[in-house]
């Protein structure tokens, strides 16, 4: 975030507008979204479609307020919930000011993007490219990948990124900000998201899951917030469930002795404490709800459009 927390820029008037991060699974959205905030809004895994719903963060630039969202990966969807989270990925693009696709510069435009770039040149929107981990490929790939994509689509820009490290994001708000529409800030200069604590206290937790458990438990569960009560000393006692499909699936959260979700709550609650800058009292508990994924109710905790079979 820049140092100018002001709401006037240098032309003595404020702006405010939305940026649609789109892309592949494992493009970096999230990864690009918590650089650009400056702490952490979305999670991060390793494995794919992590994030399943719209994820806000808030940065101000020279009098503007950009808001970047963060969607879900657009993949070939098989099951429900997989249509709700592309679904869900498309509309946040079409309601943005500009659409910002990153591509994972090292998979280039196999199919999974060469199918995004045809359909995001349908979109009316100004658009720009974010060509991510760049440190990881030659130059000369670099910019054929670019001269590709550009030709598929009319982008506006081509940014040369790391999300990771933070390299040539400074440009991509200092472009954007002078793209934002004239208007007022529509959250508090000091927010980095929209997002409720309690909230991304859940989704900080589930990213503890998917690390801890890899591949044995792939998405078959979904961790809520139960209560979140602030004591008298400032610290906050919170209580969570992470559900899973199958008891099968509960047992290997548990872990023998209860070790697994020990240790999920550990590391959840040490990151949950940091960013709410206060201690965290942490009780995890574990329950099966069947067919869980076909509940209209789970898609509007997670703010998703349940999609009809």
């Amino acid at each position: 975030m820049s140092d100018d927390q002001s709401p006037q820029g240098e032309e003595g008037r404020t702006r405010c507008g939305f940026v649609a991060l789109v892309g592949a699974p494992n493009a970096g959205k999230s990864t690009l979204v918590n650089q650009l905030v400056g702490t952490k809004v979305s999670i991060v895994s390793h494995k794919v479609q992590t994030t399943r719903a719209l994820v806000r963060g808030l940065v101000i630039e020279n009098g503007a307020q950009i808001v970047f969202v963060d969607t879900p990966g657009i993949f070939p969807p098989k099951r429900r919930l997989d249509r709700a989270m592309v679904s869900t990925a498309w509309s946040g693009a079409t309601d943005a000011d500009v659409i910002a696709l990153l591509i994972d510069a090292r998979k280039g435009l196999d199919e999974g993007n060469l199918a995004i770039l045809d359909k995001l040149a349908e979109a009316p929107r100004r658009k720009i490219l974010l060509l991510n981990k760049i440190d990881t490929v030659r130059r000369e790939s670099l910019l054929a990948v670019a001269q590709e994509a550009a030709a598929r689509v009319g982008f506006d820009r081509v940014f040369m990124i790391s999300a990771l490290t933070g390299d040539g994001v400074r440009d991509v708000v200092a472009y954007l900000a002078d793209e934002m529409p004239a208007g007022p800030w529509l959250y508090p200069a000091d927010d980095v998201s929209d997002l409720p604590l309690r909230v991304l206290a859940a989704e900080i937790t589930r990213e503890k899951l998917f690390a801890r458990l890899h591949d044995e438990l792939p998405y078959a569960s979904t961790v809520e917030t139960e209560k979140w009560e602030t004591r008298k000393d400032g610290s906050v006692r919170i209580e969570q469930t992470i559900y899973v499909e199958r008891e099968t699936q509960k047992r290997i959260v548990i872990g023998k002795g209860g070790q697994t979700v020990k240790q999920i709550s550990t590391e959840a609650r040490k990151e949950i404490s940091e960013i709410i800058e206060a201690e965290a009292h942490l009780f995890l508990f574990v329950k099966v709800r069947e067919n869980w994924a076909d509940d209209p109710e789970r898609y509007r905790e997670m703010g998703l459009d349940f999609p009809k079979a």
